[in-house]
């Protein structure tokens, strides 16, 4: 399945969920690999591409709906 997810030029604008900071993500292909690239300030993350078909399929299987989670990487746990 394709998203729509931004390219390089004019990638997709997003929040984090407490909405205090923003990130973009877009894809792209690294070594000839589709990848996802998650921009957070100057870092860069990249994923497998096909991670998106991975939840799309985990989602599906849940009814759509599953408690993901998020924490602050910085919090004490």
């Amino acid at each position: 399945m394709k998203y729509n997810i931004g390219t390089k030029e004019k990638p997709m604008g997003l929040k984090t969920p407490p909405l205090s900071s923003e990130y973009t993500m877009h894809s792209d292909v690294k070594d000839g690999k589709e990848v996802l690239v998650c921009t957070v300030g100057k870092t860069v993350l990249l994923y497998d591409y096909r991670c998106l078909d991975d939840l799309h399929a985990m989602l599906k299987k849940h009814g759509d709906w599953m408690d993901l989670g998020s924490a602050d990487e910085t919090e004490a746990r």
